[in-house]
């Protein structure tokens, strides 16, 4: 049987459908047992654990075959990231304690780097299940192609884009969720020693003008990017809400600056297969 954090959501569904069609037995980990009913209806069990409470997780890890960890992301982060560190001592202590036979976690590209940045969160996650008995594969994908939802609307309607990323034509790696669930699935399946990286991206890089180029396809319509000047970002981040921008900002350089990325060779990247059209195509038709 393989536990499976986050299921409700975009990548922990594709790994239980993934896992589901191989004819794997899923226990699905969730905060609400509501929500999940769908996956109880699939044939999965389901257990109920706050991904920051060590007991509950220990319950939900018991028995397990492997275990696919899905951090859940803090996208305005404390400083020192105690909200990260919660579910990080957490997580390792009920793996311990469970010992499933391997892991498998979500990180992220980037997170061998050393500069603070919104991404750390993985990094520290990262370097606290090294410290594990058992098997563990740190899946570390590009930049989501699902990220594009913030521009549905704009791109529809105004025919602009707003981009973070820059300059606007210099490619970043991106993948589709479905992919990064397709591979956490085969990579749970397998057999390994010690810990692995894998690093994933899908069919070919983007860069910003490319994503429009996307969406024009998909809206019918022209579709351009545009800077958003850097001096900005602070006071447009906190007008939106947010508390503590740097570590969004400081992220967002790491891209543009080149900083995180990849580390292993091209060739030992793993590639998806899922468009970059597709993914827009499926967002442009939900937000219909």
């Amino acid at each position: 049987m393989f536990a499976i954090t986050g299921i409700t959501g975009k990548v922990g569904g594709a790994v239980a459908r993934r896992l589901l069609a191989a004819g794997q037995p899923v226990r699905g980990v969730v905060r609400d047992l509501t929500r999940a009913q769908p996956w109880a209806e699939r044939g999965c069990e389901l257990a109920t654990a706050r991904m920051e409470d060590a007991s509950s997780l220990t319950a939900a890890f018991e028995g397990a075959k492997g275990v696919f960890i899905l951090p859940p992301s803090e996208f305005d982060p404390e400083p020192g990231f105690p909200e990260a560190r919660a579910v990080i001592d957490a997580v390792s202590t009920a793996i311990v304690k469970a010992g499933p036979e391997k892991v498998v976690c979500l990180s992220t590209i980037g997170a061998q780097a050393q500069e603070s940045n919104l991404l750390t969160q993985r990094t520290l996650m990262e370097q606290a299940l090294r410290k594990m008995p058992m098997p563990v594969t740190f899946l570390r994908p590009g930049w989501f192609m699902e990220n594009a939802a913030w521009d549905v609307a704009s791109a529809r309607d105004d025919g602009v884009i707003a981009s973070y990323l820059q300059p606007l034509d210099k490619p970043v790696p991106m993948v589709g969720t479905a992919d990064v669930g397709r591979v956490a699935a085969d990579l749970l399946q397998q057999t390994w020693s010690g810990v692995r990286i894998v690093e994933l991206e899908g069919p070919r890089r983007v860069s910003p003008n490319d994503l429009a180029s996307a969406f024009a396809r998909v809206v019918g319509r022209p579709v351009r990017a545009e800077v958003v000047d850097r001096q900005i970002w602070e006071v447009l981040f906190r007008s939106q809400g947010m508390q503590y921008p740097q570590p969004r900002m400081r992220m967002l350089d790491g891209f543009n600056e080149g900083w995180i990325d990849f580390e292993k060779h091209p060739g030992e990247i793993v590639r998806g297969v899922v468009e970059l059209d597709t993914v827009l195509g499926a967002l442009v038709s939900r937000s219909a």
